[in-house]
């Protein structure tokens, strides 16, 4: 290896180097923090353990307030493990329909998908709360969940998969074989488009799991809050009850842990939808 590619190895090594430790930097001082008391999180430096008391702050996220807490994880994981596994099997329909089907109005309904890619969450809150109003669907958990069972990035990346995935030929030959469309979708194109379909759940997954402003505007009642909004709720009172800094801090250790386990034991499946797709031809 000679110098100019020695160093440029070197700077890309360290580039990387300098961008781990701008991501896991946060993640290490949650973590430290989630083993301290109030005082002691206020009191010491945020980058070193003191007196660890990790199952007693753990037990108060779980036990505050008649056990709340764990409400908004069951209700986290009901809105992004529902709302993520929908969305991603009508992602898959949608997108093999658009991929491998011939009807008029095609190429316009994907254009339609594309302007949803292109349009921010944020912007659409306000008007779904008015439509879901109109039918008292305000204030339940159909409220949060019925936006979340659709994902135009799912269509978009499912369609150029398949696309590029899934031989006419094959869908020839189960057809000549007698298989209907429906057989055919479950028992052949699933399969295929499973590294896709696994990146669709996870990024459908985490955005559920962060989203704050939707349930910010559809929700009243703390009982159906997300960990999102739940925590948020926490963090506002806690000048006036400042053991809440703690309780927040502990209850966002335990949220990220879910998404940790999910990519880590899906991230081979993730890797592969997004590159395997794009060059396949």
């Amino acid at each position: 290896m000679n110098r100019p590619q020695l160093a440029s190895r070197v700077l890309i090594t360290g580039v990387c180097a300098l961008f781990a430790l701008y991501f896991l930097l946060p993640v290490y001082w949650l973590v430290v923090s989630a083993t301290k008391s109030t005082s002691d999180m206020f009191g010491t430096s945020g980058l070193w353990f003191a007196n660890p008391r990790l199952l007693a702050n753990l037990h108060a996220v779980f036990s505050y307030d008649n056990g709340i807490y764990l409400r908004w994880v069951l209700n986290t994981v009901l809105y992004a493990g529902a709302g993520a596994t929908v969305a991603t099997l009508f992602a898959a329909a949608a997108g093999y329909a658009l991929a491998k089907f011939s009807f008029r109005g095609k190429e316009a309904v994907f254009n339609v998908v594309l302007g949803g890619v292109l349009v921010p969450a944020t912007a659409l809150a306000l008007p779904l709360y008015l439509m879901l109003s109109k039918v008292s669907l305000d204030n339940t958990y159909w409220s949060v969940l019925l936006p979340s069972l659709v994902s135009p990035f799912g269509v978009y990346l499912t369609r150029i998969y398949a696309e590029a995935s899934v031989p006419d030929e094959l869908l020839e030959a189960a057809r000549v074989d007698g298989a209907g469309e429906s057989r055919i979708f479950a028992g052949i194109v699933l399969r295929i488009l499973t590294p896709a379909l696994v990146t669709v759940f996870l990024f459908q997954f985490v955005a559920i799991w962060h989203n704050y402003f939707l349930p910010l505007i559809m929700l009243s009642d703390p009982k159906l809050y997300p960990i999102t909004l739940g925590l948020t709720s926490w963090y506002s009172a806690a000048d006036r009850q400042p053991e809440l800094y703690q309780l927040t801090v502990g209850g966002t250790f335990v949220a990220v842990l879910p998404l940790m386990i999910a990519i880590g034991s899906l991230q081979r499946f993730w890797r592969a939808g997004l590159t395997q797709g794009s060059v396949k031809g």
